[in-house]
């Protein structure tokens, strides 16, 4: 195929999942009541803890109100590429009756200019939040539908292999369990946040000293806070749990108190603990306030919230030149390909979202069939295109379904658009 019959994006579609009770697809909190990410039997500080009639399950209080999105975009040769996110049936108008118009139409080669161009058209409600996941759908199914059109995979259109295969932990109720199927380390639930006081606080450093005593000193083990807590709070628990061994203190604080991670950054001075975030940080410009300041020592975005493989090569990026590492949060294959190509993403996280944490389950649900999943600590990609996997459209529905003609629209205007009429300094 020459590059002048390259083919062209035909149409964009925005589905929602409506799957069995349990499979959550894309949002990894769509799941039983009974589960150990909901908080059962164990609490999970959230920051909603300070409410007690939200307590101590997740869900009471809408963690999973959203709901999964899926992208696919379509080639005029009848390729697809697949893209998954969280955005329920809003994420799915912003798709369809905006984002659409930049992407229909367009060479599937140029993803940095329909990124820009999506990201700023969104400027004026977006930036963070339920935008940046949809067009981080639609950027990851670009990159599936290009890497399936060069019949690549994705990590090769980043510039090949830094690893021949990926090492995980894992995030789980069961750090013993994960231990025994050979992950390279575990990270558990803070279950209680300030509002729970000091006895809160005892019982959190008690949980935390009963699972280093399970899985031995030897074992890494972190814990996830999930913006439930406060600086001074942050700094004492990290100080109470640093002679057990605690690897890291993940997102302790609100993602936009950049103040406040500096400050915990201070008061830690000359601590092990390794201090993390970006889970719910959601463009370069909040990553870079993180990077810039060294405040955390390990960067998680998530790839599917932070806007794609697009605005995630760019944050690493910067963490590189800061030797900063990034360990992204889930993301299952789109983490696991930028992961792969580049070296300063030395750990993938396998979220195990088994009821009881004690079973190897897909993190994207029925999404998938073929989804990659970890096998004695590590991650082995198959030398597939696109992303590797296939999506299984059971139970699929396209809330905003738009005409052929509102697609060829669409497509018509960037298809004959050839740039400025006038060449001029562009500054």
């Amino acid at each position: 195929m020459s590059c002048r019959d390259f083919p062209r994006i035909k149409v964009v579609r925005a589905y929602v999942p409506e799957s069995a009770k349990g499979d959550q697809g894309a949002d990894c909190h769509d799941v039983d009541d009974e589960h150990w990410i909901n908080g059962y039997p164990t609490p999970v500080a959230n920051p909603m803890s300070g409410y007690e009639l939200y307590q101590p399950f997740r869900k009471s209080w809408g963690i999973n109100a959203i709901g999964s999105l899926v992208v696919e975009v379509e080639a005029e040769d009848g390729t697809t590429g697949v893209g998954v996110t969280i955005g329920g049936e809003p994420g799915c108008y912003i798709v369809e009756k905006h984002l659409s118009r930049f992407i229909e139409g367009q060479d599937p080669r140029n993803v940095e200019l329909m990124n820009d161009q999506m990201f700023r058209a969104t400027i004026n409600y977006g930036r963070k939040g339920l935008p940046i996941q949809a067009i981080s759908a639609v950027d990851l199914a670009l990159w599936d539908l290009l890497g399936k059109i060069r019949k690549e995979p994705v990590y090769a259109l980043l510039g090949g292999k830094t690893k021949e295969r990926l090492p995980v932990y894992c995030t789980t109720g069961r750090p013993d369990i994960a231990k025994e199927l050979g992950f390279v380390g575990a990270k558990i639930a803070c279950p209680y946040g300030p509002s729970a006081g000091a006895e809160g606080l005892k019982k959190n450093v008690e949980f935390y000293k009963g699972w280093r005593e399970k899985v031995g000193d030897d074992f890494p083990l972190s814990l996830d806070c999930y913006m439930a807590l406060t600086v001074p709070y942050a700094t004492r628990l990290a100080q109470e749990l640093e002679p057990y061994g605690l690897k890291w203190m993940e997102e302790f604080l609100p993602p936009d108190d950049y103040e406040g991670y500096n400050q915990v950054r201070e008061n830690l001075r000359g601590s092990k603990v390794l201090l993390t975030t970006g889970e719910h940080e959601y463009n370069r410009y909040g990553f870079k306030q993180l990077i810039n300041s060294r405040c955390v020592d390990i960067i998680q975005p998530d790839i599917t919230w932070l806007g794609g493989i697009t605005e995630a090569r760019r944050v690493v990026a910067m963490a590189a030149a800061h030797d900063t590492l990034v360990i992204p949060h889930g993301s299952s294959v789109y983490s696991y390909h930028l992961q792969y190509a580049f070296s300063n993403c030395p750990v993938a996280e396998y979220i195990n979202l088994s009821p009881k944490a004690d079973k190897i389950v897909p993190y994207l649900g029925g999404l998938f069939p073929d989804e990659p999943l970890p096998e004695n600590g590590f991650i082995d990609l198959p030398d597939r295109p696109g992303f590797g996997v296939t999506l299984c459209k059971d139970n699929m529905r396209r809330p905003y379904d738009r005409t052929d003609e509102e697609s060829k629209k669409n497509a018509d205007v960037n298809r004959n658009y050839k740039g400025p009429s006038k060449a001029h300094m562009p500054f």
